[in-house]
Parts: structure tokens; sequence; C-alpha cells
């Protein structure tokens, strides 16, 4: 059990995870502001406009009856929640809603890999440098101009100590079972 709460807590605390709650909770009331905004202000307006390009016959050119069911006493007045109806400013205002919602959370998106991009730009610029180096040399009063030259001086250093690690290791690499026919050959010729 201490295992699973271990493994549950480090989870918890990795970056990623952290994003996506607080992307979660900022979604969810993004969408309560986007859905107030459509149905309290879009679909009125949805409607009207529906209403004059129907020539103002009143809710008959706003919905699309299947069926009409009246109020009790009326031929006229008709009942809403009795009928049964297609609101069409209804789908509009969602497809509306759907497009900003999609909008918003493009932008943010874009923003985030943005700030990612950023970042990995930066960690790539002082890559030979570990984070705690970089913050010595900020502490010391170095510029990041020459916290940049230093990251790709030890850069340098690093590729030629590999380099001169793969050509002694090259020289001291055992000998393949071609090259030591090819040496036994020429042994063999210096003998004739």
């Amino acid at each position: 059990m201490k295992k699973f709460f271990a493994e549950f807590k480090k989870f918890i605390q990795r970056g990623n995870v952290i994003d996506l709650a607080v992307g979660v909770i900022i979604g969810g009331a993004f969408s309560a502001i986007v859905t107030a905004l459509t149905n309290n202000i879009l679909m009125p307006v949805i409607n009207w406009v529906l209403l004059k390009l129907t020539g103002g016959q009143g809710l008959d050119g706003v919905f699309t009856y299947l069926k009409k069911a009246f109020v009790e006493g009326s031929t006229t007045e008709i009942d809403l929640a009795k009928s049964i109806y297609i609101d069409w400013g209804a789908f509009i205002t969602a497809i509306i809603n759907f497009v900003l919602i999609a909008l918003v959370v493009f932008c943010i998106v874009k923003a985030i890999n943005k700030v990612s991009e950023g970042a990995q730009k930066a960690k790539a610029k002082y890559a030979p440098l570990t984070k705690e180096e970089v913050r010595a040399l900020r502490k010391e009063g170095k510029s990041y101009g020459e916290i940049e030259v230093i990251a790709v001086n030890k850069a340098a250093e690093l590729a030629r100590a590999q380099q001169l690690a793969e050509e002694e290791a090259a020289k001291n690499a055992p000998k393949t079972e071609q090259q030591l026919l090819g040496e036994i050959v020429e042994l063999l010729k210096e003998k004739k």
C-alpha cells in the first residue's frame, strides 16, 4: 500500500498532471462563460434574426414544429413544454459555442506550445550545463550571453573528450577475425 501511495505521489507531482488539472478547471470555467454568452446573448439574437428572415411569423419562424400543442383554451397560443419542435436557434448557438471553445482551446494550446518551445530552446542553448550550474553562474553575476559562451565551450570540451575516448577505444579494441586473418596472410607472404 505504501508503494502505491508513493507511486501516486510521484505521478501527481509530475508537472504535466498539474498542468492538465489546471487546464480542465480553466476549461470548465471558460465553458460556462461561453455557454452563458451563447445561450443568453447570441441565441436570442439568432432567434430574432431567424424571426426577421421568416417574415415575423412568431415562433413558427424560429421553430420547426413536428407536433404542436396549444395552451388549454386557446387555438393560437402554443405550449412549448408539450410541443415537439426543432429549435434552430439552439442548434446554431451550439455550433457557435463549439467553435468558440475550440478557438480558445487552440489559442491556449498554441500559447503552451510556444512557451514549451522557448523552454526547449533555452534548455538546448545551455545543454551541457545543469540548472544548478546556470544558477550558480547567474549568482556569480554572469550574463546569459557569458553563460552561453561557457556552455558552448563546455560542449566543445565534451565533444573532444568523447572523440578522444572513441579513438582510444578503437586503438584498444580487440581485432576482428578478418583483421587477424589479414595479419596472418601478411606474415605468410613475408616468410616466402
